[in-house]
């Protein structure tokens, strides 16, 4: 098996205390789903910069976190995102890039 990164991409919504638990509770049941496959539940970003060969500093992109799991194939690892609760939202707001993570 071969093991994908899930970047989220995207801005972080302004949210009640009640919709950040609900959020959480829904991110934590998606992740009960997935079940052996979730290889590392990741992590939101925080502060953020992005620095150029030339050492100059430009703004940074719009990742926000992070998802590592273990699938047969990109496809399978795509059917994983089933349910995801970021790509629930109605506006459209966040995207997942899936990479395969190549051995070294």
């Amino acid at each position: 098996m071969a093991k994908f990164i899930y970047l989220y991409r995207g801005r972080v919504p302004d949210l009640t205390p009640e919709q950040a638990a609900a959020r959480m509770a829904a991110f934590a049941a998606w992740m009960e789903g997935v079940g052996p496959a979730l290889i590392d539940a990741g992590s939101p970003f925080g502060d953020r910069t992005a620095v150029r060969d030339d050492g100059a500093e430009v703004a940074a992109g719009e990742l926000i976190g992070y998802t590592i799991v273990q699938a047969d194939d990109l496809a399978q690892a795509r059917a994983l995102t089933e349910g995801l609760p970021l790509l629930s939202g109605s506006d459209g707001s966040c995207a997942v890039e899936i990479f395969e993570l190549l051995e070294m």
